[in-house]
C-alpha cells in the first residue's frame, strides 16, 4: 500500500472515531440527565420522609427505590423521538465503523477475555458447576436438521391425548421452561398425560445467516409437526407457541391450517406498533431505520450477536437488570438453594444465540418495523401470511405485567382472526415470571390441559 493510500486510510479511521465519539457523547448527555433526574427525584422523596433511621438501616429501601427512578425516567427519556433518535445514531456509527473497531479492540481481546472469565459470578458459577443444572426432565432426540434438533418428552402413562409441539423463540434457549425439578412447565404438562414434544433451534452457524423465516416455518416447524403426526398416525396435532414462537406459530396455522387441531400462544406479540414498550419502538415501530438500521446491522455482521440482543433487553430496565439484582445478591448469598436458583437463571439469560441474519431482518423490517402480520402483508415462502384464515380454536396467554411483550399487543390478536373459539388468560407476573412462577406453574399447566381436553 502506497503512502497516499496510508495517509487516507487513517484519516478516514480518525474521521470515523470522531463521528462515533460524538455519537457516543450525545447519547451519554441522555444518560447523564436520567441520572441527575433519578437522584433528585430520590432526594426529594427522602427529604420529606422520616429520617430518624441511619442511612446504612435504609439502603436497601434507598436502591430500589433510585432502581425504579431511574428505569421509569430511563423508559420516559429513551421513549421520546428524539433520543430513539440519537440512539439510532449511535447504534448504526458503531456499526458502519465495526471492522475499525474489530481492528482497533483486537490485541486487547486476550485481555479482555481473562477479565471477564474472573468475574465475581463467574466464579462463583465455577464453584457451582455441577449444581447447576438446567433442563432436567428426561428427553428423546427424535429428529435433527441442519441445527435444529427435536426432543420428545413422554408422559408417565398414555392418556390417549393428542400430543403438544412447542415452539420456543429463537432468542435465549428453550430450557427455561424446563428449568428445574418444581419449576418445570414441560414436566407439569406430562403430569397430565401429555406427549409434549420442544423444537431447540441450537445456534446458527457463521455460514447460516441466509436462513430466512420461510426456512424456521415452512422448513423446520413444518418438518417436525409431520415426524410427530407420522409417530402418531394423526393428520393434526396441537401447537404451542411462546414469545417469538408464538408469531411463528401464528405464521404456520395460516399456512398450514389443515395441520393444527389447536393453538396456544403464550406472550406472544401480535400488533408490533404498540408503543407502551420500549423494544417495540427501539426496533423502529414509530422511526423505522433511524431507530434501528436493520439493513446496515445484517449487510455488516451477517448473523446478529446474542449478546447485541442481550444488551438491549438488559438496557430496557438498565438499573433493576444490569445492577440491582447483583446488589440483591448479596442477600441470599449464604441460602445455597437460593444461590442456586439466581445462577440458573443467569445462566439461562446469557446463554443466546445468534440470530441468523436474514431472518432478523425480516423480523425487524415486516413485524415490527412494517407491521405487516396485522395488516396481512408478510409474505413467507411467496404465501402471504392472513391471520383471518386461522378458524381453529385458540388459547391467547398474556402476563400482564409484561415488559417486552405489553398485554395490548397480545390481545389485539382477537381481531384479526377467524376463530369462533377464542379464549384469553391471563397471569400477573411479568415476561420471565410466567416461565418461573411456582404460582403460575402451578396454575397454568393444569389451565392449558383442562382446555384442550375438551377439544380433542
Amino acid at each position: 500500500m502506497s503512502i497516499q493510500n496510508y495517509i487516507h486510510e487513517y484519516s478516514k479511521f480518525i474521521s470515523n472515531l470522531i463521528q462515533l465519539y460524538q455519537a457516543s457523547l450525545n447519547y451519554q448527555i441522555l444518560l447523564s440527565d436520567v441520572y441527575r433526574k433519578a437522584f433528585l427525584e430520590l432526594i426529594h422523596e427522602f427529604s420529606s420522609a422520616d429520617n430518624s433511621s441511619k442511612i446504612l438501616d435504609k439502603l436497601p429501601e434507598i436502591i430500589q427505590i433510585f432502581a425504579n427512578k431511574f428505569d421509569r425516567e430511563f423508559a420516559d427519556k429513551f421513549r421520546s423521538p428524539d433520543a430513539v433518535i440519537i440512539q439510532g445514531k449511535f447504534l448504526n456509527i458503531a456499526i458502519a465503523n465495526w471492522s475499525y473497531q474489530q481492528q482497533l479492540v483486537k490485541e486487547f481481546t486476550p485481555i479482555m477475555d481473562f477479565i471477564c472469565q474472573i468475574n465475581p459470578i463467574n466464579i462463583v458459577n465455577y464453584f457451582y458447576e455441577d449444581k447447576i443444572q438446567v433442563g432436567i426432565t428426561p428427553k428423546v432426540e427424535i429428529y435433527k436438521e441442519d441445527q435444529i434438533v427435536l426432543y420428545h418428552y413422554s408422559p408417565d402413562q398414555n392418556s390417549g391425548n393428542i400430543p403438544i409441539l412447542i415452539v420456543y423463540a429463537l432468542v435465549n434457549r428453550p430450557y427455561i421452561i424446563d428449568l428445574q425439578a418444581g419449576r418445570s412447565f414441560v414436566a407439569n404438562l406430562l403430569k397430565l398425560g401429555f406427549d409434549v414434544y420442544l423444537i431447540d433451534w441450537g445456534y446458527p452457524q457463521k455460514n447460516e445467516s441466509w436462513l430466512t423465516l420461510d426456512k424456521y416455518i415452512n422448513g423446520y416447524i413444518n418438518n417436525c409437526v409431520d415426524v410427530i403426526c407420522k409417530i402418531h398416525h394423526l393428520p393434526q396435532l396441537n401447537l404451542l407457541g411462546i414469545c417469538q414462537g408464538g408469531t411463528f406459530s401464528l405464521c404456520y396455522s395460516s399456512l398450514h391450517p389443515e395441520k393444527v387441531k389447536n393453538l396456544i400462544t403464550m406472550i406472544t406479540p401480535v400488533d408490533f406498533h404498540i408503543n407502551d414498550g420500549l423494544l417495540n419502538i427501539w426496533s423502529g415501530s414509530t422511526l423505522g431505520n433511524k431507530a434501528l438500521d436493520v439493513d446496515l446491522m445484517v449487510d455488516t455482521l451477517g448473523n446478529i450477536p446474542g449478546d447485541f440482543l442481550n444488551y438491549v433487553f438488559l438496557m430496557l430496565k438498565p438499573f433493576q437488570l444490569g445492577v440491582k439484582k447483583y446488589i440483591d445478591l448479596l442477600e441470599i448469598i449464604k441460602s445455597e438453594e437460593k444461590l442456586l436458583n439466581f445462577l440458573r437463571m443467569e445462566k439461562w439469560i446469557f446463554d443466546s444465540p445468534d440470530q441468523a441474519g436474514e431472518t432478523f431482518r425480516q423480523v425487524i423490517k415486516d413485524l415490527y418495523q412494517g407491521n405487516k402480520l396485522i395488516k396481512g402483508e408478510i409474505e413467507i415462502g411467496n404465501q402471504r401470511v392472513d391471520l383471518s384464515k386461522i378458524q381453529i380454536p385458540i388459547l391467547n396467554i398474556y402476563a400482564e405485567q409484561d415488559h417486552l411483550v405489553p398485554p395490548t399487543s397480545s390481545l389485539a390478536l382477537e381481531k384479526y382472526i377467524s376463530s369462533d373459539d377464542y379464549t384469553v388468560h391471563s397471569f400477573p407476573v411479568g415476561h420471565i415470571g410466567i416461565y418461573v412462577s411456582s404460582k403460575v406453574q402451578k396454575d397454568l399447566p393444569l389451565m392449558i390441559g383442562n382446555w384442550l381436553k375438551i377439544r380433542i
